[in-house]
């Protein structure tokens, strides 16, 4: 049995390689971006008026100055500004020779064709060309997730095509003769599958592409054939159940026969203590524990992170601090523990009630995991814990 943080730096050396693509706009949501974006274009492009008002000289605010046009966006004016005189402009519209103020329709008293202007001069209302962003800008970086407001500047950038890391495919199986699919009644002495929808579910948020083998019977044969197809198709292979050392946990011989280098099988952690890591020529593989919520809180500390770092993220699933609402006590400190913990009104954090690694209906309220190091069994009420949300 390892530490936690040792498992965590040996998995962390390992990476399936993302391959580039290119996909339209709207599909790029929630997708990594692969490459830097650069703008081809200043903007603005022009001087434009960031108001609906008079483009004007500054020097003839004080006079009543005559409309010459009307200027909507999208359409160049067709006149020059001079002494004396404005064009009545439009949000977004191009800034007309001659003028270097725009007044607000707000500020203004406009009758047979002429206009006052009646405010303070404060600033120009100009939008200028290129103070947002300059033609060579780099706008979006390499490795964000694209989101709504990210596609809005891909658009500005001319981006109608838009470069991502392809997703890696994540095989998932479930193992064990106790299990039923969700949509049959158990029968006496069975369960309904739920960790392999669960992870399934994990793999889609984490923004790779799932692929589900079923279940695996409790006999090497059924275990070594699924495994064995898994790693032909996928990136990271995915088995829960059968790692922990009964006579029906079958998954150690199965990676052994399919040529899976373990590189750790046991943690000091809880819950999830069984979980197994291993290497193949084809995949990466994890054996995680048949308990549904050891299986969800390893996937969030080993599994997400690889999948994020496969495509390049930059922003990792991690730890942050924040405060305990509440005292917190545990019988033994042999191992870390990942704590299941809701957010309090005053947004600090308390843990859930929570009977065990069984207990898959404490998660559903939880907002995050709350560590708990070695060693520690008491917690007190205002101190900093390190919380990874869920």
């Amino acid at each position: 049995m390892i530490p936690f943080e040792e498992a965590l730096a040996i998995s962390n050396k390992y990476n399936p390689v993302s391959k580039i693509e290119h996909i339209d706009l709207v599909s790029s949501l929630g997708r990594y971006l692969a490459e830097d974006i650069k703008s081809d274009i200043n903007m603005p492009p022009f001087n434009k008026t960031a108001v609906d008002g008079y483009a004007c000289r500054k020097a003839d605010l004080d006079r009543e100055l005559l409309i010459n046009e009307v200027i909507p966006a999208g359409v160049p004016a067709t006149m020059t500004v001079g002494e004396g005189q404005c064009a009545k402009i439009m949000t977004g519209a191009a800034m007309p020779p001659g003028a270097d103020w725009v007044f607000m329709v707000e500020d203004a008293v406009e009758k047979d064709g002429r206009v006052k202007f009646t405010g303070k001069a404060g600033k120009d209302n100009i939008a200028k060309l290129g103070e947002d962003i300059r033609k060579g800008d780099t706008v979006l970086r390499k490795g964000i997730l694209i989101r709504p407001q990210d596609i809005a500047v891909l658009a500005t950038a001319g981006k109608a095509r838009v470069p991502v890391a392809a997703r890696p495919v994540v095989g998932v199986i479930s193992t064990g003769n106790e299990l039923v699919e969700p949509g049959e009644k158990p029968a006496s002495s069975q369960i309904r599958n739920s960790n392999a929808y669960q992870l399934t579910a994990q793999v889609i948020r984490a923004g790779a592409d799932a692929s589900y083998f079923g279940i695996a019977a409790d006999d090497e044969t059924g275990t070594f054939t699924l495994l064995s197809k898994a790693l032909e198709e996928c990136d990271i292979v995915l088995l829960t159940g059968g790692v922990s050392m009964g006579d029906f946990d079958l998954v150690p011989g199965a990676f052994e026969k399919a040529g899976v280098k373990v590189l750790f099988d046991r943690i000091a952690v809880q819950p999830g203590k069984p979980t197994t890591f291993g290497v193949h020529e084809d995949a990466l593989v994890f054996g995680l524990p048949g308990n549904p919520v050891s299986s969800f809180v390893q996937f969030e500390m080993f599994v997400r992170p690889m999948i994020q770092r496969a495509m390049g993220a930059i922003d990792i699933a991690g730890f942050r601090k924040m405060q305990l609402a509440e005292n917190y006590e545990r019988k033994r400190g042999r191992r870390l523990a990942l704590v299941p913990v809701s957010l309090a009104e005053d947004m600090n954090v308390k843990p859930v009630e929570y009977h065990g690694s069984a207990h898959i209906n404490a998660l559903p309220g939880a907002y995050g995991l709350m560590k708990v190091p070695v060693g520690l069994t008491k917690l007190k009420k205002g101190e900093l814990v390190d919380v990874r949300q869920i």
